[in-house]
């Protein structure tokens, strides 16, 4: 993918704020920072200003990798 291509698909992507992640994943606002520090869940983009946004797709790619806890236990 060139650089160019790269560009048009980052501006075609959409950006989560941290109501819309919490409403996707069973998660609250701390323990998502937490994840986070611990590298246990994707890192937000920074939009200027204070404000940042998950990327859907690595929210989408996080809520497909994840396990039930049932199968774990097992």
């Amino acid at each position: 993918m060139t650089d160019e291509t790269e560009t048009s698909v980052a501006r075609h992507e959409r950006l989560l704020r941290i109501r819309q992640v919490q409403d996707r994943v069973p998660l609250g606002r701390a323990t998502i920072y937490k994840r986070m520090a611990a590298g246990k869940f994707p890192k937000p983009v920074e939009l200027g200003g204070g404000i940042v946004a998950w990327r859907e797709s690595e929210i989408e790619s996080w809520i497909a990798g994840c396990q039930p806890q049932a199968s774990k236990a097992a």
